[in-house]
């Protein structure tokens, strides 16, 4: 019987240069705009599929002070205007979410067509609460001259790195070794907090394994900014705002290099980190502020107050509430608008102001927290805590845009996920302090900054990439 070894068996890591990375993005779409083709083809709006549905011409996409907060209607779905028209694109249920685990992964799939160099790593940003991981495969569609590939993203819980985040790295690590088409993956672009903390853990874990590989780990917030202008310079429909008078959003078009500066950059993790960029490279930036009510803060208080299992539900508990509930609003006080300091009957004049009233008067009995905590909805609970949360974030953003006299403010981070709510609340705060001076903008990898700018690095994190 022959043994017959796999591709790269003998791969020795001093062989493998270290190279550099150039991706080429011409042509590029994210996995689900062929139902933006498709709407233009059409005088017909499409029945689209869940957002999750691949594109039909991809190969395998999947492997293995709150005053800013006024009313928002009860919506399971949002739009997306194409040349003044509106596309409805429906939010996946946690049905839907069962049945197709990696959906919304597959939905962020970048196809490259044209991008045919040699790609031997992987990124990884390891934050406090999620670690997302960036990786390219070659296309397997090969005639007429069709090359290119994808790139796919990926999310964990970090508490879980250890088992499957580094699982799912080898996993890809050992497919590429057994692949003739393209090199074995070597370089593991790390970033985050994580880059640090789980340095050895992978080090170790590679070794054991037998696998030569080599971590770089790479700087967060140029990480952050670099993805960030790599996305909206090279992606089409990557950027999004949103309109609040017809409760839609809309793309725009992609920024020219020359541009997009400057800008405020409000990245939502667990905690929350404001960044000036003023220019492209390590002298271009400034971390100006930022604040400890993050996404963390409300996954948690959530976790306590509600038996949500996960953010998705906690998100879907917060579309099903009224605020009303929970929240003290202008109008409880004056009875109506305050018009003469603009203040609307339903804007929040009190966050949770509502609970107080009615423990303290409404019983002479002793209760215990449960019996407290039961007098109220998880959804409504989840709807007042998401609107607090996101407005103190855009009333924070806006002031220090404010401070350095920046008109554009990209949000990002996997705080927002992609849900209209939040989306809503953080446009209208900037938009309702700033008096209609400063402008939010959206980005449908938002929580993938940091992965994408380690990954343009590249190994050679010296290269500047197209």
């Amino acid at each position: 019987m022959l043994d017959v070894k796999p591709p790269h068996s003998d791969l020795s890591f001093n062989s493998v240069d270290q190279g550099t990375i150039k991706i080429e993005s011409s042509g590029a779409y994210i996995a689900n705009d062929h139902l933006l083709r498709e709407y233009n083809r059409s005088s017909r709006t499409p029945t689209p599929p869940s957002s999750g549905q691949p594109s039909s011409d991809s190969e395998s996409d999947t492997d293995s002070s709150g005053e800013g907060a006024p009313m928002t209607p009860n919506h399971e779905s949002s739009t997306v205007s194409l040349d003044g028209k509106n596309l409805a694109v429906d939010t996946p249920t946690k049905r839907q979410r069962a049945a197709t685990p990696d959906a919304h992964e597959v939905a962020k799939n970048i196809t490259l067509p044209k991008h045919n160099s040699e790609v031997i790593h992987i990124s990884v940003d390891i934050g406090g609460t999620l670690t997302k991981l960036v990786y390219f495969t070659k296309s397997k569609d090969t005639e007429q001259g069709r090359n290119g590939g994808k790139l796919h993203f990926k999310d964990f819980p970090t508490e879980s790195f250890s088992t499957e985040v580094l699982k799912f790295m080898i996993h890809l690590i050992k497919k590429s070794t057994n692949t003739k088409s393209q090199p074995p993956i070597t370089y593991i672009l790390a970033t985050g907090g994580g880059a640090h903390k789980f340095y050895q853990l992978m080090t170790d874990t590679f070794r054991k394994r037998k696998l030569p590989m080599k971590i770089v780990a790479e700087d967060e917030m140029e990480c952050l900014i670099r993805g960030l202008d790599w996305l909206i310079t090279k992606i089409p429909n990557e950027i999004f705002v949103y309109d609040l008078k017809e409760n839609s959003t809309s793309f725009i078009p992609n920024r020219q290099d020359e541009n997009i500066y400057p800008y405020l950059l409000v990245n939502i993790g667990s905690g929350v980190s404001m960044i000036k960029v003023t220019g492209p490279g390590r002298d271009g930036f400034e971390r100006i502020g930022g604040s400890s009510l993050g996404g963390g803060t409300l996954w948690g208080l959530l976790s306590l107050l509600t038996d949500a299992k996960d953010y998705n539900e906690m998100l879907e508990m917060a579309q099903r509430g009224n605020n009303e509930n929970i929240d003290l609003l202008v109008g409880d006080i004056y009875g109506s608008s305050y018009n003469k300091i603009g203040l609307k009957s339903n804007h929040i004049a009190s966050s949770f102001a509502k609970v107080f009233k009615k423990l303290s008067f409404s019983s002479e009995k002793k209760l215990t927290p449960a019996e407290k905590l039961s007098q109220f909805r998880s959804e409504d609970i989840s709807r007042s805590l998401l609107y607090s949360v996101s407005n103190n974030i855009g009333q924070i953003a806006y002031l220090q845009a404010l401070r350095f006299n920046l008109k554009r403010i990209y949000f990002g981070g996997s705080y927002i996920s992609g849900h209209m709510q939040t989306i809503h609340t953080l446009s209208y705060a900037v938009n309702f302090w700033s008096k209609g001076d400063m402008k939010s903008y959206f980005l449908r990898h938002e929580g993938y900054l940091g992965s994408v700018g380690a990954f343009t690095m590249g190994p050679n994190s010296e290269v500047i990439n197209g």
